[in-house]
């Protein structure tokens, strides 16, 4: 297989990249030729690396050490450094460009210049001292994805209080089960959003929440809809102020909480990940500058929901002095390819969307470099699942050629990528380029053995400054022990299989507690997607490999159809034969049938494991919480479903 994509001489001399590799050279007299070469001098020297990050991008005195204890968990990075996230964004500030261009499915483009982004942040953190907010208490949004929640966010964060936020678009218990286990003092929210032309109005959600919040202080509610919350200080109000407003930044140790984000929920309450200032601080300098070499010129649009870690990777486009795209609707909104006009309205350089929506293109014959104006865009971002090969030889061919397909893969708990792509490395179709600097990524066999060339756990051999502070109420830490550290003592398992390749890029093959495990021959789940999701009567699939009582295996696979389209016999036989030929003969399924959809996390992430468990005779109501998945009623079809036991 052949480079779908590969930098230019000029490609690689303008990168940040490479600019960075320059600067270490001149620190350690060594040199780096290539991103292997930096990659391994970042994992080999990590206390070297992450000093060399804070020094490179200028950020001001450290106490002194950088690696107090390299123990997995509890690194302790930076002891005694004092900082705040919120100072980096002050000093990227310019006059020349929007921070932030907000765009709706009902309104014009509105600009939000750096001066009006930082005064509401001044404004908007004087009215939580007002209401006696202090370092260390939380404050959450139940918000779309639209500026005020970044507004929120900073001012919350320049005063040392934590953030902590989910979309509209959960129901108020599942924001409740999520918000509510912070204690949180102000609720910042909405009074509605719209989506796919629809307006929904959450009012009577707000008030659910509001009622089920004993320690709230005050809500402070936007109008969206034009309609006043009851009991909520208006947004204009808490951001308005005769007098112009200066961020009073509190100093906070490295580690001190600066958001939580939350796991998916879906088998009980959702974890509470803490991520602390520092770790976020230089994490995302390094994914958002160096990796996707985003900075001052660019405009970073990233189609996501408070409720996704992807939000808060978008914000960190404002540490490079980047300007970003919030949006508040559909990305098919009119029309399928409507991402595409809007990344095209604003002048994007960096779009970033998910395998599923590039599929829906594929399948309404978009053409967008064709249709749009996409001579501004660098780089489409993918996340969310695997890209599959024809996926991103389609982007390649209808986005442009001189387009970098940049997949990442990383998730929640560390916020941020191991691995994705690098300006000045090639991309081969349905890979990711290489990993990230500063991590110590490499696959191992059940047994704790490196692989190549075959699968095996993703796993992270040494600490990374993003990685939780704590899980929230996990006095002891023996949740956050067990969620990464039980399979391999002292190295993080992150419950991925992955492939490294002989050209140093990455197959990532699925989650591995989903794996079809059949005959001793493991698969990801997302190679058979791959296959079947291209089909044109296929809108999506799930395959579910269940291991039975007496011994055997059951795998099904259940696909969604395409309005007008039948699951014939013929369709059936064309899956099986394309599953064969093209994934394993060894995980054709054991059989094929039409379900009326697939539950999803309220990410976008497919249910797999709790449906297996379902197959498996768990109880409905214990392997599944409802209020965390996007249609609780698909459950009740799947657990009608009697697997055959047999041998």
């Amino acid at each position: 297989m052949q480079p779908q994509w590969e930098p230019s001489a000029q490609d690689i001399a303008s990168a940040r990249i490479t600019d960075f590799a320059a600067f270490v050279s001149r620190r350690t007299g060594e040199q780096y030729p290539d991103y292997q070469s930096l990659w391994q001098w970042s994992v080999d020297d990590i206390a070297g690396f992450w000093q060399a990050l804070w020094d490179y991008f200028e950020l001001g005195e450290t106490a002194g050490e950088v690696l107090g204890s390299r123990a997995m968990p509890g690194a302790s990075w930076f002891p005694g450094t004092r900082l705040n996230y919120v100072d980096q964004i002050i000093r990227m500030a310019r006059p020349d460009r929007p921070a932030i261009i907000a765009l709706h499915e009902d309104a014009e483009p509105r600009e939000i210049s750096w001066a009006e982004l930082i005064e509401q942040v001044a404004v908007f953190a004087r009215t939580l001292r007002e209401h006696g907010v202090e370092p260390g208490d939380r404050v959450i949004g139940y918000l779309p994805n639209i500026p005020e929640a970044v507004v929120a966010f900073l001012a919350t964060a320049s005063i040392g209080a934590v953030w902590s936020a989910c979309g509209q678009d959960y129901s108020a218990k599942a924001a409740l089960d999520r918000l509510g286990q912070l204690d949180p003092v102000v609720l910042v929210t909405a009074d509605g959003y719209r989506f796919g032309g629809k307006q929904h109005d959450k009012r009577a959600d707000i008030a659910e929440i509001q009622a089920g919040l004993p320690t709230l202080r005050a809500t402070v509610a936007v109008s969206r809809l034009g309609h006043a919350v009851p009991g909520a200080l208006p947004w204009t109000t808490a951001v308005t102020d005769d007098e112009f407003g200066v961020i009073d930044t509190v100093a906070v140790d490295f580690d001190h909480p600066l958001w939580i984000v939350f796991s998916s929920g879906t088998t009980g309450l959702p974890k509470g990940i803490v991520h602390g200032h520092g770790g976020v601080l230089l994490e995302h300098l390094k994914a958002v500058a160096l990796q996707s070499d985003i900075g001052p010129e660019d405009t970073f649009f990233w189609f996501t929901s408070p409720s996704w870690m992807m939000w808060n990777f978008q914000v960190a486009g404002l540490l490079t002095g980047a300007t970003i795209v919030t949006y508040d609707g559909s990305p098919a909104a009119g029309s399928p390819d409507a991402l595409w006009r809007l990344a095209a309205q604003v002048r994007a350089t960096v779009l970033g969307t998910s395998p599923g929506y590039v599929l829906g293109c594929i399948k309404a014959g978009s053409v967008p470099k064709t249709d749009h104006d996409l001579s501004a865009l660098r780089t489409v971002g993918i996340t969310g699942s695997a890209l599959p090969v024809s996926s991103a030889l389609w982007l390649n061919e209808n986005a442009g050629e001189h387009v970098q397909v940049n997949s990442i893969s990383g998730g929640t708990d560390v916020v941020s990528a191991f691995i994705g792509g690098v300006p000045t490395v090639p991309v081969w179709p349905g890979e990711l380029s290489a990993p990230y600097l500063g991590v110590a990524l490499d696959a191992y066999d059940e047994a704790g053995a490196p692989v190549r060339g075959e699968v095996g756990e993703l796993v992270v051999t040494a600490p990374m400054p993003s990685m939780p502070v704590a899980f929230w109420h996990d006095d002891d830490g023996k949740r956050y022990h067990d969620a990464y550290f039980d399979t391999y003592p002292d190295i993080w398992r992150h419950g991925d299989w992955i492939t490294l390749t002989e050209h140093g890029s990455i197959v990532v093959h699925g989650r591995s507690d989903s794996t079809l495990n059949r005959h001793g021959i493991r698969m990801g789940s997302a190679d058979i997607y791959q296959v079947v999701e291209q089909f044109p009567e296929i809108a999506e699939a799930l395959v579910i490999g269940a291991e039975q009582p007496d011994g055997g295996y059951w795998m099904p696979l259940f696909v969604v159809l395409a309005p007008g389209a039948e699951l014939t016999e013929d369709l059936k036989t064309r899956i099986s034969t394309a599953i064969r030929t093209e994934v394993s003969p060894r995980h054709v399924p054991d059989e094929i049938r039409a379900a009326p959809g697939v539950p999803h996390t309220r990410t976008g992430k497919k249910l797999e494991v709790p449906i297996k468990k379902l197959f498996q005779g768990a109880d409905a109501a214990r392997v599944v919480d409802r209020s965390a998945v996007d249609d609780p009623a698909l459950l009740d079809w799947y657990a009608r479903i009697s697997p055959p036991h047999k041998g």
